[in-house]
């Protein structure tokens, strides 16, 4: 019965997630109009909007115009409900994993706004430091300090690398959206999470870099964004960042 209501629960956070990510970076209220159809403005009936259902039931298409509906939102969802029972795995019914469906939920928002807007809304990523940093006083994984130091730590050294493209290379190697970013993964993570986290987004964005340029003729100038990356490698390393942590220790050991 808890799987099934975190499943649910996981479910309707996944739906609210996709409107966030369709109206937040056009600026307009997540909230009010009710849920309706981005191209034709019908209304949607609630018994159309049940998540994942509705889509399948209708074939992917508004029940009104017959437009098509994006993939995004039955993935999000089904996503979001997915690691939602994940964290309920890890951490049971607990204040950590209150706050790690939030981080989660952050992560997925920020992920595809950014695939789609090229854009990291200050709304997600300094709302989300400024709610980390209060539960930093009392994280049980993280002491305060640790996630302050690496929190801003990582800032630091991502601000370091944005001004260095800026004024040396006369790029934008890395947007500012990725500092705050990284400032929210360190404030929840710590230092050590957080290492893992950004060693796997650098190296799967260079995997994908490199398959863009091998395979899609794009030069070092192509843009693309780092968000994704980010969230996939805080993704991974909230649940097994400490287990990568020691299994390298072991490979080192064995040296």
């Amino acid at each position: 019965m808890e799987a099934a209501l975190v499943v649910v629960f996981g479910l309707i956070i996944g739906s609210f997630l996709n409107v966030v990510i369709h109206r937040l970076p056009l600026g307009e209220n997540v909230v009010f109009p009710p849920s309706h159809c981005p191209h034709c403005r019908a209304n949607i009936p609630f018994y159309y909007n049940i998540p994942v259902c509705s889509y399948l039931f209708l074939r992917g298409r508004c029940h009104s115009c017959r437009s098509p509906i994006s993939i995004q939102y039955p993935l999000v969802e089904g996503f979001c409900a997915f690691s939602f029972w994940l964290t309920w795995q890890f951490f049971g019914l607990s204040t950590t994993a209150i706050f790690s469906v939030v981080f989660i939920s952050l992560l997925i928002t920020l992920a595809v706004i950014d695939l789609k807007h090229m854009i990291l809304p200050d709304e997600l990523t300094l709302g989300g430091s400024a709610l980390f940093f209060t539960y930093s006083f009392f994280n049980p994984a993280v002491s305060q300090l640790d996630a302050v130091l690496s929190g801003l730590g990582a800032a630091l050294v991502f601000s370091g690398f944005f001004y260095f493209y800026l004024k040396v290379r006369k790029i934008e190697g890395l947007g500012f959206g990725d500092v705050k970013m990284v400032l929210l993964m360190g404030l929840f993570l710590g230092l050590q999470r957080l290492v893992v986290a950004i060693f796997l987004a650098s190296f799967s964005g260079l995997l994908v870099g490199l398959f863009f340029m091998v395979f899609k003729k794009k030069n070092l100038k192509f843009a693309l964004p780092f968000g994704p990356f980010l969230s996939l490698g805080s993704y991974v390393s909230l649940f097994w960042g400490n287990d990568i942590l020691a299994w390298l220790g072991t490979l080192w050991l064995l040296k």
